[in-house]
């Protein structure tokens, strides 16, 4: 069984989607990824604001009447090096202004058009930000790198109308406001993580995600490709562990995996869009899909049956055997001839079935195996109590605010991944009616999701021991990239602007209106985003809804119809107190903007 799963209980109408959104994939070459058939919000015409960007940029200068338009004679002007940026630059506006867009080498001073450079950026910007001008008579890129170009493209969509998301073509006009941006990251890794193991999600899938957590500068993509409910990566010296430990996945459904091939395409598509992949192989425990694959790897010599529940911290591997070594070191040696990227994840966490002493032991054999390998080994915090190499580094992702074991490691020199569960996990759910997700770390709404410091919310752990930000998202209850989107949106934004943007610049009734108006450009991309009630929404004015206001007291049937957020809900059958939009036997059907 490969990525191209067999499909599991959906609508037939979502199964069409995600082919559809897999056609857009390959049509769009070097443009994002969105949903066939999306259409733009109602407000696509008006010119956005430089002040509406996400994340917010380090330095915003708008200039009256200096907007810039893009036409039918637009052309695209690349330096070597910006070749690629160009590419998906002109890929991503042909779609929806239908217009040309050629793409040629850049004159000394650029005159006209949309030039992307690699000179003459501001010092401040580093090798990941960029330089932003914005003139009647063109618009210009610098930036040191071409990661630094990219971030300035992911702007630049933002301050074009919502529409230029759309496939198809769309009337404009293509207005972008005049001004300057000088923008760089306050941490160098900003990161996603996704869980394929508990659910596995198709290439496509994985693809989309990738467009979509872009958009926001994330350049990081953890994958998390092992776990107890399925292995989801090929290893040629270990077959059985994809084909046999990667069949099912939680809830017994059929499950899936990457071939060598498709992790590389995965790989390769993400390095288009300045993401590196980091890969997760969990141990030594969340081992169960190894465990029953090979008897050999277990201290009796019998496998385990597969487990498709939730349940945590039951596996390991055997400690003492000689094969799991040869097991873990052909593992790692294989993921890391497929992953480019300097990182590579070991997990770590929640081995409660592990002896202390057992588990010093393993960790002191496999870490050294991953830097054979030339790679930068990651972790779960709880590698901490086995004293890694100040190279390694640990991700926080506890709930509390002090814990010993992670300072002492920030003191010998080691930097801290943030990513505590409490804040930065985009799969507890937003509130108690959530339909998705789990609530062990606590509801997180999008003001929770925003309102914390990575670089002092851990006692003892300073902004400069501080490695970036991550925010994961674990697939217990998520079955497709619909749930996937719900959970990340608009809380992923709210963390990569926590990992981008200055600590100074950080006001949440600031971002709440810059969030507010990411909501049109979400529509048209097809993203099923949690309308939050936090949020003032920009709906692109659809007009008065005509139908009641929703009630929480109220008692409905159904049938009949409420206004909410600037939409109207239908209710499928009796119901009182479901929030329409975030309720738990989705009885509300969303009928779209007013």
């Amino acid at each position: 069984m490969n990525s191209t799963r067999l499909p599991r209980a959906r609508s037939r109408s979502k199964q069409l989607l995600v082919i559809l959104s897999s056609l857009a994939l390959s049509v769009a070459g070097a443009g994002p990824a969105v949903r066939a058939g999306a259409s733009p919000a109602p407000a696509a015409v008006q010119v956005a604001s430089m002040q509406d960007v996400v994340p917010v940029p380090v330095r915003t200068e708008p200039a009256t009447g200096a907007d810039h338009a893009i036409t039918s004679g637009t052309a695209i002007y690349i330096q070597p090096g910006s070749a690629g940026v160009g590419d998906y630059l002109a890929a991503l506006l042909r779609r929806s202004t239908g217009y040309p867009l050629p793409v040629k080498t850049a004159p000394s001073t650029p005159t006209d058009g949309i030039s992307l450079l690699l000179t003459g950026a501001d010092p401040t910007v580093g090798n990941q930000g960029y330089q932003l001008d914005v003139t009647a008579s063109a618009v210009v890129i610098r930036a040191n790198q071409p990661a630094g170009l990219f971030a300035g493209v992911q702007t630049l969509r933002q301050l074009l109308p919502a529409a230029v998301e759309s496939t198809s073509t769309q009337p404009g006009p293509w207005t972008i406001p005049g001004g300057r941006i000088v923008d760089h990251p306050r941490f160098a890794y900003r990161g996603a993580h996704l869980d394929v193991a508990r659910h596995f999600f198709t290439v496509d899938e994985v693809k989309r995600y990738v467009d979509e957590i872009s958009l926001y500068k994330v350049n990081h993509l953890h994958l998390h490709l092992t776990d107890d409910q399925g292995w989801r990566i090929q290893i040629n010296s270990w077959p059985r562990l994809a084909t046999y430990g990667g069949e099912l996945e939680v809830g017994g459904t059929p499950g899936g995996y990457y071939t060598q091939d498709q992790y590389r395409d995965i790989v390769a598509y993400a390095q288009s869009r300045h993401i590196t992949v980091v890969p997760e192989i969990d141990m030594p425990g969340h081992t169960n899909a190894a465990l029953a694959s090979y008897a050999e790897l277990n201290c009796n010599n019998v496998a385990p049956p597969r487990r498709t529940d939730i349940q945590v911290g039951y596996s390991s591997l055997c400690i003492g055997k000689d094969v799991t070594y040869r097991f873990v070191a052909d593992v790692i040696r294989e993921v890391a001839a497929l992953t480019p990227g300097p990182y590579l994840h070991i997990g770590g966490d929640e081995a409660n079935s592990t002896s202390q002493q057992d588990y010093v032991t393993f960790l002191n054999k496999v870490l050294p195996l991953v830097q054979q390998q030339g790679k930068t080994a990651m972790g779960w915090h709880d590698i901490v109590d086995a004293t890694p190499p100040t190279s390694a580094v640990p991700q926080y992702w506890q709930t509390g605010t002090s814990h010993a074991g992670v300072q002492a490691a920030a003191r010998r020199g080691n930097k801290i991944l943030m990513s505590p569960a409490n804040k930065a996990y985009l799969d507890m759910k937003y509130n108690s009616s959530t339909r998705l997700g789990l609530s062990w770390a606590g509801f997180i709404e999008v003001q929770t999701a925003y309102e914390w410091n990575p670089g002092a919310y851990l006692s003892g752990v300073g902004e400069s021991q501080v490695f970036g930000v991550e925010a994961p998202l674990w697939s217990e209850t998520l079955l497709n990239i619909d749930d996937i989107e719900f959970m990340a949106f608009p809380r992923l934004p709210a963390i990569a602007e926590l990992g981008w943007s200055p600590q100074s610049t950080h006001n949440w009734s600031a971002f709440r209106q810059r969030l507010a108006a990411q909501g049109p450009r979400w529509q048209v991309m097809g993203v099923d985003f949690y309308r939050s009630s936090q949020v003032p929404w920009d709906t692109g004015n659809p007009g008065a809804c005509s139908a009641p206001a929703w009630e929480p007291t109220a008692a409905y049937v159904g049938g009949q119809q409420v206004s909410y957020n600037d939409h109207t809900w239908t209710a499928r059958w009796w119901t009182r107190g479901d929030t329409p939009g975030n309720n738990t036997q989705n009885v509300w059907t969303d009928n779209g903007p007013c």
